[in-house]
């Protein structure tokens, strides 16, 4: 399993687990804007709204101001984030964002480009 070393990208696997774990969410997110900002969040799945918490990390980030990504950690149950949560994040920050990604309790299991 791959080891996160920048401090950078461990906080924000304390962050999205941290947020996950408060709210028993499927999963937990957390991404840095180009700023150093990071925002958290996690899945919403309400009868009348689902937003995944890449997408809920994206949305407020946009709503802050934010002009891009560096860094974004996915945790949960999933093996990779999935190619709609990746197709959210290029269409704000563009391709090659980093995207890690890991279990609930925060090992990170691999990355992928976003």
């Amino acid at each position: 399993m791959p080891e996160l070393t920048d401090p950078e990208d461990q906080k924000l696997v304390v962050l999205a687990r941290s947020t996950r774990a408060r709210t028993s969410a499927a999963e937990g997110a957390a991404v840095r804007d180009l700023d150093g900002r990071t925002y958290a969040a996690v899945t919403v799945d309400l009868p009348s709204l689902q937003v995944s918490a890449l997408a809920g990390c994206v949305v407020m980030a946009v709503a802050s101001g934010a002009r891009g990504l560096e860094a974004a950690v996915v945790l949960g149950d999933r093996e990779a984030p999935d190619s709609a949560d990746l197709a959210v994040l290029r269409d704000f920050a563009g391709a090659g964002v980093p995207v890690h990604h890991g279990d609930g309790r925060g090992t990170v299991q691999g990355t992928t480009e976003a």
